[in-house]
């Protein structure tokens, strides 16, 4: 009963920084409960971005299912550990007066946006997978949903982060513009560590892999899929 209850508290607050997001941010602003926030932002995004992970792993075996349960999670919270000393330090240098568990948690507040839309791809993803059997056609699919599932959790950061910047007046132009360029450092970042963690899919032409050889880059790969599915290639 006490690890059920404890799972709904989780849900809880994820629920209450989709519904009520202003009251979520208010409270990280006041620094009201962080350590129970980023815990459970943590465990409801990873859980999320698991099951997407084991749904594309599916196509090829089930070593490749647990290996992308494993891996996608991790490659979110790996970008997101990579970057936010540099977005924590340069506001403190600018005069921020919030806390490292603050930037956290606003950090944290894409990854969970974005794991929620993941998730809600799922089904559609899945029916593809049922559907057809074009590898390149649906790395390509992937893509688009990372790509807008992405966007929309930044975009969820940056309003964020806004909100609170809003709230100290010091220096808030030049740390909106720091803002600003952290998030194409983190797409930057995220995209290419997602690169050196695949496969996430896993070729059907080959056998199973934990890892493959670091090579090209992650736009090189993408272009090279689109090129495939034109008829370029």
């Amino acid at each position: 009963m006490e690890r059920k209850a404890g799972s709904i508290k989780y849900f809880a607050v994820l629920i209450g920084l989709l519904r009520d997001r202003q009251g979520f941010l208010d409270e990280v602003r006041q620094g009201i409960r962080i350590p129970s926030k980023i815990i459970s932002l943590l465990v409801c995004s990873s859980i999320f971005i698991a099951i997407y992970g084991a749904i594309i792993g599916s196509s090829h075996s089930w070593m490749q299912a647990v290996s992308s349960a494993v891996k996608l999670p991790a490659l979110y919270l790996i970008t997101l550990l990579i970057c936010l000393p540099t977005l924590f330090f340069s506001n403190i240098i600018f005069g921020s007066k919030r806390s490292f568990g603050q930037h956290f948690i606003l950090v944290l507040t894409a990854v969970a946006v974005t794991s929620v839309l993941l998730f809600s791809f799922a089904p559609i993803t899945l029916f593809f997978l049922l559907t057809t059997n074009n590898y390149q056609f649906i790395l390509v699919l992937n893509v688009l949903i990372f790509a807008i599932t992405g966007f929309i959790g930044i975009s969820a950061l940056y309003q964020a982060a806004n909100i609170v910047i809003e709230q100290e007046d010091d220096g808030s132009k030049t740390r909106r513009r720091i803002l600003q360029s952290w998030l194409f450092l983190y797409a930057f970042v995220g995209s290419q560590l997602g690169w050196t963690l695949r496969p996430f899919f896993g070729s059907p032409m080959q056998p199973f892999q934990l890892f493959r050889e670091r090579e090209g880059n992650f736009y090189l790969g993408v272009m090279k899929a689109i090129g495939y599915l034109l008829g370029l290639n």
